[in-house]
């Protein structure tokens, strides 16, 4: 689901700040937690990925993956209460106490992370990865604090993996200069190379027209016009509001202007899911497969080189 930019820019910025724990952190290191409240959907596919899954017993509204096994308690992560998390674990000999030993959160909404720690609540923040590296060692991370670093080492060491294979699979083109126009709503917010996914195209050899767009402002998620959008003519666009806006290549078609511009006009248009697009977990191999294959048929594409 498409976020306000405001969510979205909150998300980045927490990122720059959050220093991550060290990714040599052992099991062993802290208790394992009985109860856990993931309030991110990337940390609640990551969680169960590395087999933490049982221990999740409340994940926030917009969890939806896995389509199995997920908890029914529900938590509103972008307007949450104290009131909402202290009384949402079952008592057990192991765990005597309503209150989750670990809450994972994206965004620190209504200050819950400081409220929460304030009545002895461990909480983690990761908030948006900012580089493929950043995301492994988040997945490093809740391996080390929930008793699963093994896994999760393996995890984090399969996604490295294969965004450097897909980057290496991409061979050098001079001369073949391939503008992209990644649209996260259709009022044509974008990202730039220095977001996470931006980060993912630069490195697949994409020349991001929305960077010469933004402002300090932005937080690197700059709104560009149609009129900008036509006039840079990518020669590839992604949409990554197929889900939550219904947007196609065939609505990106019948847009005033667009049926001029290369992407359209040489079916160059790739819808992406909206969930893989915005999380940085464990699906994120897939995603990198999707984004590298688009660019590798682009360059396939004579029509477009000559």
């Amino acid at each position: 689901m498409f976020k306000p930019l405001r969510f979205v820019v909150a998300l980045i910025v927490g990122a720059l700040a959050y220093p991550l724990l060290s990714a040599s952190l052992g099991a062993a290191s802290v208790p394992t937690p009985h109860c856990i409240v993931s309030l991110s959907p990337t940390a609640t596919e990551t969680l169960f990925a590395i087999g933490a899954g049982r221990q999740i017993q409340a994940v926030d509204q917009d969890a939806n993956f896995p389509t199995k096994g997920l908890p029914k308690k529900r938590i509103n992560a972008l307007n949450p209460s104290v009131e909402s998390v202290i009384g949402i674990c079952a008592r057990t000999a192991s765990h005597p106490s309503t209150k989750p030993d670990l809450v994972i959160i994206s965004y620190d909404a209504n200050s819950i992370k400081e409220k929460l720690r304030a009545i002895g609540i461990k909480v983690i923040e990761q908030d948006a990865a900012t580089s493929g590296g950043n995301a492994v060692r988040q997945i490093k991370q809740l391996g080390g604090l929930t008793g699963h670093l093994t896994k999760a080492r393996a995890l984090a060491t399969s996604i490295a993996t294969t965004i450097k294979k897909d980057v290496a699979s991409i061979p050098a083109h001079p001369g073949k200069v391939i503008n992209v126009y990644y649209e996260l709503d259709p009022t044509f917010y974008s990202l730039t190379s220095s977001t996470f996914v931006g980060s993912l195209m630069k490195s697949l050899g994409l020349t991001n027209i929305a960077d010469a767009q933004s402002t300090s402002a932005d937080a690197g998620y700059p709104q560009l016009s149609s009129e900008y959008i036509v006039g840079a003519n990518p020669q590839l666009v992604f949409l990554a509001d197929t889900k939550c806006c219904a947007v196609t290549p065939t609505v990106v078609a019948g847009r005033p202007g667009f049926a001029t511009v290369s992407a359209v006009v040489n079916s160059h248009v790739v819808n992406l899911d909206d969930d893989l697009a915005s999380r940085w977990g464990p699906r994120l191999g897939i995603l990198m497969n999707q984004l590298t294959a688009a660019v590798s048929a682009t360059l396939a594409d004579s029509r477009l080189w000559g």
